[in-house]
């Protein structure tokens, strides 16, 4: 799909990393985790490859991974340093990021969705929805989570709503069709 984007003089900043896995349990009694991986970027889990870990107390460290097996959106990692089940609890809930640098560009009229995250959702009828708080897939499609200052609203991701897209300016302009946001929206 492509959308229509526009270029703006007014830059917002844009997350200087991005999280490409969360680590849901330990896996084994050797330090292995059980990776949810949320990058297709080849070599992304790669051996050698670092990546930065957010604990789920909120501390940062790196990590280098010393093993991996994929198997589509989930992967079996172990990480230098971390030899068995013990260690490997201990990561358990964490973030894996990397530098926003290191992720390519996004192809031409497709979006990452750290980039829709923290957009103004603005309609052609209604005015402002409110800002995207996540991206969802819910199995037939796209929906942005649009919590405005008193009500949240689940956005289709679809073209034929989609007016501009403007990352870079932090804004959606969206045309949804009558009643959908009465309809949608859940009160906050």
């Amino acid at each position: 799909m492509s959308w229509k984007s526009s270029k703006s003089s007014t830059l917002r900043p844009l997350p200087e990393t991005v999280t490409v896995g969360l680590i849901r349990k330990p896996h084994g009694v050797r330090g292995q985790v059980v990776v949810e991986v949320f990058s297709d970027v080849q070599g992304r889990f790669a051996v050698n490859a670092e990546v930065g870990l957010v604990l789920a107390n909120g501390q940062r460290r790196r990590g280098r991974i010393a093993q991996v097996s994929l198997d589509g959106s989930v992967a079996r990692v172990r990480f230098e340093g971390v030899a068995d089940r013990d260690a490997a609890e201990q990561l358990r809930g964490a973030l894996l990021e990397v530098d926003r640098e290191g992720v390519p560009p996004a192809p031409k009229g497709s979006y990452y969705f750290f980039e829709l995250v923290g957009c103004r959702c603005v309609d052609g009828t209604q005015g402002e929805l409110g800002r995207v708080e996540r991206v969802l897939e819910d199995g037939g499609g796209l929906l942005l989570e649009v919590k405005g200052e008193s009500r949240t609203l689940l956005v289709p991701f679809v073209q034929a709503f989609l007016r501009q897209i403007d990352v870079q300016a932090g804004r959606i302009d969206v045309d949804l069709p009558e009643g959908l946001v009465e309809t949608c929206a859940s009160e906050s």
